[in-house]
């Protein structure tokens, strides 16, 4: 059985006809135009290892009243969309194995309709995980930057309009694009959505780590003899580099995967890059893995209370 992804309405190009498709592919002949043949078993691993790891960050954070501020609510908010993410695919490929070997049995137009709510949950947690990243990283520039008046512009109010928003607005902009998924106006506003998030964390990160340089820079200027702060410049460049390295690897192919289509549906080499959209959405579930490991796992709070949650240490 073929893996059964989210958002499989993205699967094929619907610009090209089947014949131009076929006939692409045989064009671009060659064993990597064949696609990656992934385990379904390798879905449900790293579906189950998201689940779990976000569903504990999210017990700690309910759990710790120290974590209970605007930026643990974010990373809560992110291992929330995460944690969809997960859910959304098992529920899909549990439902969809269930139909294939006949223990479930349903009419054709229920199960359309079972797998369009479950492709909306799926595009919802998507968006809304995309956003987070982006709040998270506002969330970082301003503790850096304003750090005297964080508190008054980040209030609890403000952050809970701004969580209340992106869910609304995940929502929403899912329904449309299942509904329109056809539309390559659609496709280009997800695009631009993905591009704007990327140049807003490269920019806010880039100009963080300019700050912390900066900062070391004078701190070794000013002590005789002045120390070298090259580790600390190293440390910094290393997690800039993790952190948007993680983001462009896990997001990036599936965002290029989509301009192919708006662009060259038919053209053999497109056609070859259609054929590895697995892949694309495996390194989107990776990354839900991941995100734990980056903005949550990192704070000394957060670890004491994972070990408290995990030894029922309530």
């Amino acid at each position: 059985m073929s893996t059964l992804a989210p958002l499989r309405l993205l699967r094929e190009p619907w610009n090209a006809s089947e014949g131009n498709q076929s006939n692409a592919t045989v064009g671009a002949s060659g064993g990597w135009c064949q696609g990656l043949d992934i385990p379904n078993e390798l879905f449900l691993a790293l579906g189950l290892v998201s689940l779990v790891e976000n569903l504990l960050v999210v017990a700690a954070i309910l759990k710790n009243r120290n974590l209970h501020s605007p930026t643990y609510y974010f990373i809560c908010c992110l291992a929330v969309s995460d944690m969809l993410v997960s859910i959304s695919n098992l529920a899909e490929m549990l439902f969809m194995l269930l139909l294939e070997h006949g223990v479930l049995v349903m009419r054709p137009s229920i199960v359309r309709h079972m797998d369009s709510v479950i492709d909306m949950l799926i595009c919802s947690s998507v968006m809304s995980s995309l956003s987070f990243l982006g709040v998270i990283a506002v969330d970082r520039y301003i503790t850096i930057f304003y750090a005297l008046r964080y508190h008054s512009i980040m209030t609890l109010q403000r952050a809970v309009v701004t969580m209340a928003s992106i869910w609304l607005a995940s929502t929403v902009s899912s329904t449309v694009l299942i509904t329109y998924y056809r539309s390559n106006t659609i496709l280009l506003c997800l695009i631009g959505f993905f591009l704007f998030m990327l140049v807003l964390m490269l920019v806010l990160y880039i100009h963080m780590f300019a700050l912390a340089r900066h900062h070391l820079h004078s701190i070794s200027s000013q002590q005789k003899p002045p120390t070298a702060h090259r580790g600390g410049s190293l440390k910094g460049a290393v997690t800039l580099t993790i952190l948007l390295g993680v983001f462009f690897i896990c997001w990036g192919p599936f965002f290029f995967y989509l301009i192919l289509i708006v662009t060259c549906p038919t053209n053999p080499f497109c056609t070859c890059f259609f054929s590895y959209f697995n892949l694309f959405l495996i390194l989107i579930i990776c990354n839900s893995v991941i995100d734990p490991l980056i903005y949550a796992f990192r704070s000394q709070e957060l670890r004491r209370t994972l070990r408290e949650v995990v030894t029922c240490s309530w």
